[in-house]
Order: C-alpha cells, then sequence, then structure tokens
C-alpha cells in the first residue's frame, strides 16, 4: 500500500457510546452480554466506521469497539493464560497499585484468532483502507504475571510467535496495514536492547504490508507521562528490525520533531493531537506542529494521527480534535 502526503488516521481505539459501554481508562465495562451485545458492537462498529468516513480519516480502524481491553481481547485467545484466577503486580512506576492481571501459567501458544473476524465485519462495512492493531510482545509481559517463564525473553519470543500467526491471519484476510502496540517499550529500554526489538522483528516473519509499531510515552486519561528516556536510543534500536514505521507522540510532548530525521526512510505516524480530556486545538496549532515536523521529513513518509487512542474522551470531543487534524492535513497538501 502507498500513501498519500500526511495520510490522516487514528492510533485505534474510539470512544465508545454511552449505551455499548462505560470506560475506565483503557477498560470497558459492557452493558449488555450474549447476543445482545454482539449486535451492539456490530452496530457501534459500523457507526465507527462512518464517523471516520465523515471526519476525512483515509485510514479507518474498527475503534476497536469489542474490546475489554486490548490485552485481554489478544491473552484470551491463547493458551498458556489463565484470564479467570487473576494474579496481582505491581506496574510501572506504582500506577493505580495493586494491579490485576491474567497469569501466565504455561507455554504461551495461540489458540484462536484474536481480531480476524473484527477485521472481516469491518472490511464489509468500508471501502477505505484499514489498520488493525494487536498488542506485542513486551507489553503483553508488561500487562501479565509470568508464573511459568524462568527466562523472560524466552516468553517474549512465544508470544511474539503467537502474535505473528495472528497477523499472518489479518495480512490474509486483507488488512492494509499491521500495527504492533508496544508502549512498554518506552518504559523499559534495556529490555527492548535485550530482547525487544528480537521479538518485535519475530512478529513480522512472513508479514509484506506496511506495518508500525505504536510507541507511547504518555496515557489518555489525563496521567502524566510515564518516561525516563527519549526517543532517539530505542529508535536506533528498531531500526534494526524490519518495521516499516513509528507511531510517535508529539502532540503533548515538547520533544523536538527534528530527532525524527534520522528515521526519515520508515513511516513516521505522527501524533500531533492530545488525546486526553483537554480542549481540541484549532486548525493553525496542529498545522504549526506538523509543520515543525515537515522540515525534516519528507510528507510522502508521513501519516498523521493522535499520540494515543480516543476511548477516554468524549466522542464529540474526539470528533472536534479529529476534525482539527483533518483540516490542518489539508491545507498542508493545498500547501506543498
Amino acid at each position: 500500500m502507498t500513501f498519500a502526503p500526511l495520510t490522516p488516521t487514528s492510533v485505534g481505539s474510539f470512544p465508545r457510546p454511552g449505551w455499548l459501554a462505560e470506560t475506565n481508562r483503557s477498560r470497558a465495562k459492557f452493558r449488555l452480554e450474549g447476543e445482545a451485545l454482539r449486535e451492539a458492537q456490530d452496530d457501534a462498529t459500523v457507526l465507527c466506521l462512518h464517523e471516520q468516513e465523515d471526519l476525512g480519516l483515509e485510514l479507518l480502524t474498527d475503534g476497536e469497539q469489542r474490546r475489554e481491553s486490548f490485552v485481554y481481547h489478544a491473552a484470551s485467545t491463547w493458551d498458556g493464560v489463565d484470564m479467570a484466577r487473576k494474579g496481582h503486580k505491581e506496574t510501572y512506576r506504582g500506577r493505580h497499585n495493586p494491579h490485576t492481571v491474567p497469569r501466565i501459567v504455561g507455554p504461551v501458544r495461540r489458540r484462536s484468532p484474536a481480531v480476524v473476524d473484527d477485521l472481516r465485519f469491518a472490511r464489509a462495512h468500508t471501502r477505505l483502507p484499514l489498520k488493525m492493531a494487536v498488542a506485542g510482545p513486551m507489553t503483553m509481559i508488561d500487562s501479565t504475571l509470568n508464573e511459568a517463564y524462568d527466562d523472560e525473553g524466552h516468553l517474549a519470543m512465544d508470544i511474539a510467535d503467537a502474535v505473528n500467526a495472528e497477523l499472518r491471519e489479518l495480512q490474509a484476510a486483507g488488512c492494509d496495514v499491521l500495527q504492533i502496540d508496544e508502549p512498554a517499550m518506552t518504559r523499559y529500554h534495556r529490555k527492548v536492547f535485550d530482547y525487544g526489538a528480537r521479538a518485535l522483528d519475530r512478529c513480522l516473519d512472513g508479514i509484506t504490508v506496511p506495518t508500525l509499531v505504536h510507541l507511547c510515552y504518555g496515557y489518555p486519561g489525563g496521567d502524566k507521562p510515564q518516561h525516563e528516556h527519549t526517543y532517539p536510543e530505542l529508535l536506533d534500536s528498531l531500526m534494526t528490525t524490519r518495521i516499516s514505521g513509528f507511531t510517535v507522540e508529539f502532540g503533548r510532548s515538547d520533544y523536538d520533531p527534528k530527532l525524527l530525521a534520522a528515521y526519515g526512510d520508515r513511516l513516521i505516524m505522527f501524533g500531533c493531537i492530545d488525546p486526553g480530556n483537554t480542549p481540541a486545538p484549532t486548525v493553525d496549532e496542529v498545522k504549526r506542529r506538523i509543520g515543525g515536523l515537515l522540515d525534516h521529513v519528507d510528507p510522502s513518509r508521513v501519516l498523521l494521527g493522535p499520540d494515543c487512542g480516543l476511548m477516554t474522551i468524549s466522542r464529540e470531543l474526539a470528533r472536534e480534535k479529529l476534525r482539527a487534524m483533518v483540516g490542518a492535513a489539508r491545507a498542508l497538501r493545498a500547501e506543498l
């Protein structure tokens, strides 16, 4: 797939309608069960696709309307994971501790698809290109309690094999772009160097469509950024992999986009919108933010999106923010 300059898209998640679920941070508490829930999730997905088209996004997602959480959605399809009897784990920098997480109790093996049917449903309801996201090995390790593996690197490789099987099926089903969500990479650079980059590369075996790795230095919902490092040392390591590009966040950071000049032979999905509960920016504000990047990276290599998922804010605020982003993309294209 080739991209138009400054293709507007999203990280993946969109706010869920109030009649479908109550969202607490990145977790959803669905209001229905059984067949009624499946029907409501179908309706919410179609609505989300149509809203993206109306807003002018050019690379769509299914809005992740079916997911309780992006970790649970994948882990529930793997052998070796106990989803029923969860464990307690201290999370990075003590956020929201104690945290209840699935337990790794045996060898991790993919048992069934996680989002392949979600892709097929979305494909039946839009003609525009689709991007689907799955959680990556380091993030799955960070969001589970390992009680089975002596070597965390070995666990990462088994998870990478499970992710790779999912990506291969998504590719075969017609997914245009594949995204691996790896916010844990920004928390643990040493683990990236030790095994994370290698595990990411294993996820890509046999994948020929464009791929992105989502790297997050902050969180929606108003939390402070959770980082000790900045992008260059992380991106330098990931340049050794076959990943097509990086999703990076500049919408709510003070990072200088000139640091991305060194990675301009890859795709850059440039986060230019704060995904949290803050006022929507103006088109001119977003234009200036993107313009700082275009001094250093060819626009043909740039996609635009929010810094992170939009699931924690209201639907109207999400629309306002995306309208500003699309407006900035169109204005800048006219000037190129």
